[in-house]
C-alpha cells in the first residue's frame, strides 16, 4: 500500500480521469469544511443559521458553509450537471454554456454536513455523497433504485479526517495530511463478519416495531454468537457507521410511531452508506428488503435502515420477515 497515493490518483486507476476530478473536488471541499470545523470556536461558525431547510430542520452556520463549498466546487466541473443536497428543495442544474451535450455525465448527491446539530459539543460530523450518471432528465437519473449508483463515499470529521470511497470494486480509505492531500491508508477494507457492539437510540426502542425490540434483546442476552452485545452510540450516522465498518456489528435506525417512514434519507444517506456496506462485505436492509434494491419514488424520500456486519443484518432481516408472515396469517 502506497501511502502516496492521492485519492485523485486512486480514483483515475481505477475508474477514470472524469470520477477522479469529481472527488477531487469533494475532497477540497472536504479539507476547507475540515479546517473550518477546526476553528469554529474561533470563527463565530457554531450555533444555528436562522433559518430551516427544506426538511424542517434547524439549519446550522457550518450546515450552509458546507453546502454552499460542495454546491460552488462541484459546479465549477464541466462534468457535473447537477448536485441535489440535503439542503435544497430540489436539484440544483447547472448551466454549462459554450459545453456540448456529452459534456455533463453525472449528478452528484450529498448530505453536506451530517450530525452538525453535534457541532456545538465538539462531537464528529461527516459529509455523505453519492454520485449517479446522467441519463436525460436530472430527476429520472437520481429516482432509481441505489444499485444504479457509480461511486459513493463519505467524510468523517474528527481527530482526523478520513474519506472512505468506492466505485464499486472495493473500499478505500483516505486521511488529510498536513499539506491538504488526503493520502491512501488502507485499501480493500473488509468489516468483520459479525461484531460485538451495536448502535441505535435505544430512547425510541418503545415505539419500535416489536421485531426489532425482541432482536436488541437478542443481542443482550448474546443470542446471536453466544457473547452480549455492548452499545456504542454517537449520534452522528457516519462516526456510527465508521466504528461499524471498522469494527463490526450493527447500526439501527428502525422506524417508529413518530417516523412511520424512518428517519434517515434513502438518496443521500442509505444508499451512499450500503454501496459501501456492500463493497465491505457488510450488508444494508430497510428492514425486509435490501436498501440498494429499494425504487426511490421522491428525491427527499425517508427510510429505516440497518446497516452493518453481514451476520447481524440477516439475522434482523429474517426476524423482520418471519414477524410480517405472522402478521399476515393473523390477519387472515
Amino acid at each position: 500500500m502506497a501511502k502516496t497515493v492521492t485519492v485523485e490518483e486512486y480514483v483515475a486507476a481505477s475508474a477514470g480521469v472524469q470520477l477522479a476530478e469529481v472527488f477531487g473536488a469533494i475532497a477540497g471541499a472536504a479539507r476547507e469544511i475540515e479546517w473550518k470545523i477546526r476553528l469554529a470556536g474561533l470563527s463565530d461558525v457554531y450555533g444555528a443559521f436562522g433559518a430551516v431547510n427544506v426538511q424542517g430542520e434547524q439549519q446550522q452556520k457550518l450546515d450552509v458553509f458546507a453546502n454552499d463549498l460542495l454546491t460552488q466546487t462541484l459546479g465549477a466541473l464541466p462534468q457535473v450537471a447537477a448536485i441535489v443536497s440535503e439542503e435544497d428543495e430540489g436539484p440544483v442544474v447547472f448551466d454549462r454554456k459554450g459545453g456540448t451535450d456529452g459534456d455533463a455525465k453525472f449528478v452528484v448527491i450529498f448530505d453536506p454536513l451530517d450530525g452538525s446539530s453535534n457541532i456545538d459539543v465538539n462531537v464528529n460530523v461527516g459529509t455523505i455523497f453519492s454520485v449517479v450518471r446522467l441519463h436525460g432528465d436530472v430527476v429520472a437519473s437520481v429516482l432509481k433504485p441505489g444499485t444504479e449508483q457509480v461511486a459513493a463515499g463519505y467524510v468523517l470529521y474528527g481527530p482526523a479526517a478520513v474519506l472512505v470511497i468506492t466505485t464499486g470494486s472495493g473500499v478505500a480509505a483516505f486521511t488529510l495530511d498536513e499539506d491538504g492531500k488526503f493520502l491512501l491508508t488502507a485499501e480493500a477494507m473488509k468489516m468483520p463478519e459479525q461484531g460485538p457492539y451495536y448502535s441505535a437510540n435505544e430512547a425510541n426502542a418503545a415505539s419500535w416495531p416489536a421485531a426489532y425490540r425482541e432482536y436488541l434483546l437478542g443481542l443482550l442476552r448474546g443470542e446471536l454468537g453466544g457473547n452480549a452485545y455492548s452499545a456504542r452510540y454517537i449520534g452522528s450516522l457516519v462516526a456510527d457507521f465508521h466504528r461499524t465498518l471498522l469494527k463490526g456489528g450493527v447500526f439501527l435506525y428502525p422506524h417508529t410511531d413518530k417516523a412511520p417512514q424512518g428517519k434517515l434519507r434513502l438518496l443521500y444517506e442509505a444508499n451512499p452508506l450500503a454501496m459501501i456496506a456492500e463493497q465491505a462485505d457488510g450488508a444494508a436492509v430497510n428492514g425486509a428488503t435490501r436498501i440498494l434494491e429499494v425504487q426511490a419514488e421522491r428525491i427527499h424520500q425517508r427510510t429505516p435502515l440497518v446497516i452493518g456486519s453481514r451476520r447481524e443484518v440477516e439475522a434482523l432481516q429474517k426476524a423482520v420477515q418471519k414477524a410480517a408472515l405472522k402478521d399476515a396469517g393473523e390477519a387472515k
